[in-house]
């Protein structure tokens, strides 16, 4: 079975009747997608008219564009989920915290303090955990004191741990009344290589090449960054973490794939979405650029599928049927590769 075929098997949105999950701030889906396949019901929030589009074309779930606010009249459901954008943390961004407007986590406090739900889980970038990890005790210290006495955990996950071909790394925190339990790891790991099959070799109609001055421009990055390997997509391995800028941004930041006979060039959006752990029929609205944007924010659906297993386990539900059946060889990689 190809990586692409497990994701198709694995990554299938639900119609049960499960539990509502509000997603705030959802992007294009990522975190509904990996819910919907466990059974899960989800209704998006989220001001990109774009995005929404993707969510409400691919998803059974619903998406709200709006803004949201602390004010923000919220349904009743018993999960909130969220990829909160952070203000900036710099001097210049007057470090304002808990009271800066443009600062996605009051929205996802209020929420919290108004529905009291049974768990609520948020993901975000590593750097709120090391150099901004100030703001991260701060946002922690409120949302403890939101409900009816929140047990909060923190782990720093990997996304190439849970079959995700890229060294993603993302801070999850999760808050419950007792007895959750993050997944564990998975002992194989999904290479690029793996993931891009037969695309990796092949150069579409819609290809873009890099130029001979493009290619001087990143030998020129690559040595003043002292580079060990080239930064293009190595197969042999997971790739780095995809990014709006190294998709459809800067030159010295992308990740081309050198072509067998040579020529360099850069990831379509299907490779992008693949990499991501999109399913291949999960189609993204707007222009290319929007596409590629909405591909780089979002959060691993494959990630988010395990996560919502160890929800489902929280919550006392029966486990998927699949992780018995199409899943099964998921869960034994060398089944797969």
């Amino acid at each position: 079975m190809s990586y692409a075929e497990v994701l198709t098997s694995l990554l299938v949105p639900r119609s049960d009747d499960g539990p509502l999950v509000l997603d705030l701030f959802a992007g294009s889906g990522g975190l509904a997608l990996g819910f919907e396949a466990q059974g899960f019901q989800t209704w998006g929030f989220e001001q990109d008219a774009d995005c929404c589009m993707t969510y409400s074309h691919n998803l059974h779930g619903q998406c709200s564009q709006v803004t949201l606010t602390p004010q923000t009249d919220l349904p009743a459901a018993s999960i909130i989920i969220a990829g909160p954008p952070c203000q900036p943390f710099s001097v210049g961004g007057l470090q304002l915290g808990l009271s800066d407007t443009r600062d996605g986590f009051p929205s996802f406090i209020a929420a919290v303090e108004h529905l009291k739900p049974q768990l609520w889980l948020f993901e975000n970038v590593r750097g709120l955990f090391y150099r901004n990890r100030w703001y991260l005790d701060a946002i922690l210290d409120q949302l403890r004191k939101s409900g009816p006495g929140y047990i909060v955990d923190v782990k720093l996950f990997r996304s190439a741990d849970y079959g995700v071909p890229q060294n993603r790394e993302r801070i999850i925190v999760v808050g419950h009344l007792g007895g959750f339990r993050f997944p564990l790891p998975q002992k194989h790991r999904v290479t690029a290589g793996d993931a891009l099959g037969l695309l990796a070799v092949d150069a579409p109609p819609n290809s873009k090449f890099l130029t001979p001055s493009m290619d001087a421009y990143v030998a020129r990055y690559e040595k003043a960054s002292a580079c060990v390997r080239p930064r293009d997509l190595h197969l042999d391995k997971p790739a780095r973490t995809l990014t709006t800028r190294n998709l459809a941004g800067a030159t010295g930041a992308m990740l081309p794939i050198r072509l067998p006979d040579g020529r360099r060039r850069r990831l379509t959006v299907r490779e992008a979405a693949r990499l991501q752990s999109f399913p291949d029929w999960y189609e993204f609205s707007g222009t290319e650029n929007s596409q590629f944007n909405q591909i780089g924010n979002a959060a691993p659906p494959l990630l988010a599928y395990h996560l919502a297993r160890s929800v489902r386990n929280y919550l006392g539900l029966a486990p998927d049927e699949r992780d018995s059946s199409a899943g099964a060889a998921y869960l034994q990689p060398s089944l797969l590769f």
